[in-house]
């Protein structure tokens, strides 16, 4: 019961994370980032400002064989697409702090008797 309903969701992930892949390869005008939460949470970085890395890891029993053999073809199709160049984006020294100083003092003086 449990376990095959996760195990559903983990293929359909799976599934949507390839469209993602093919689609960025074939460079194509429309990516489906949205078809899953975790293509949705993975846009950032599979859009060009981040790296993505991709680890497969298979088994060498024989009876994974099917299943090694999938992980290795989509392993080939990830290492096939070219992201760009990773984009650095660093704060120009402004800080928060100032905001939440002012609203803490602000509730200090709403708290005085």
């Amino acid at each position: 019961g449990d376990r095959l309903k996760e195990a559903q969701n983990i293929n359909k992930s799976l599934s949507a994370l390839t469209d993602v892949f093919v689609a960025l390869s074939k460079k194509a005008a429309h990516v489906p980032y949205r078809n899953s939460k975790l293509t949705f949470l993975l846009q950032p970085c599979l859009s060009g400002d981040g790296k993505a890395l991709v680890i497969a890891n298979i088994s060498p029993v024989e009876s994974s064989a099917h299943e090694s053999v999938c992980t290795l073809r989509f392993a080939s199709m990830v290492s096939s697409c070219e992201l760009g160049k990773a984009t650095k984006h660093i704060s120009t020294g402004a800080t928060t702090d100032a905001p939440a100083a002012s609203s803490d003092a602000a509730a200090a003086a709403t708290e005085a008797p």
